[in-house]
C-alpha cells in the first residue's frame, strides 16, 4: 500500500497525531513490577541517564536528584 514517488521508488502511508487515537487497554502494569535499568558491556545502571522532557513526568524534585546521581533531566 502507498504511491510511486519515482521509477522504481514507493512512498509509505503515513499517520499524523490528528489521524490516530490512543485508548486505554485491558492490562495494567503495576510500577513496583517495571524494570528501568539498562547495560552497556559489564556497566549495569539502576536508573536512566535522560528523564522524559514533560513537567507532569519530572518535577525539581526529582530534576536534582537525577542530575545528583548523574542523570539528565
Amino acid at each position: 500500500m502507498g504511491m510511486w514517488v519515482g521509477r522504481g521508488r514507493k512512498a509509505r502511508r503515513c499517520y499524523g497525531f490528528d489521524e490516530i487515537a490512543l485508548v486505554p487497554g485491558d492490562v495494567t502494569i503495576n510500577p513496583n513490577e517495571v524494570d528501568i535499568s539498562w547495560e552497556i558491556g559489564d556497566l549495569k545502571f539502576d536508573i536512566p541517564i535522560l528523564a522524559a522532557a514533560m513537567d507532569g513526568v519530572v518535577d525539581v524534585k526529582f530534576a536534582i536528584a537525577m542530575g545528583k546521581l548523574g542523570g539528565i533531566a
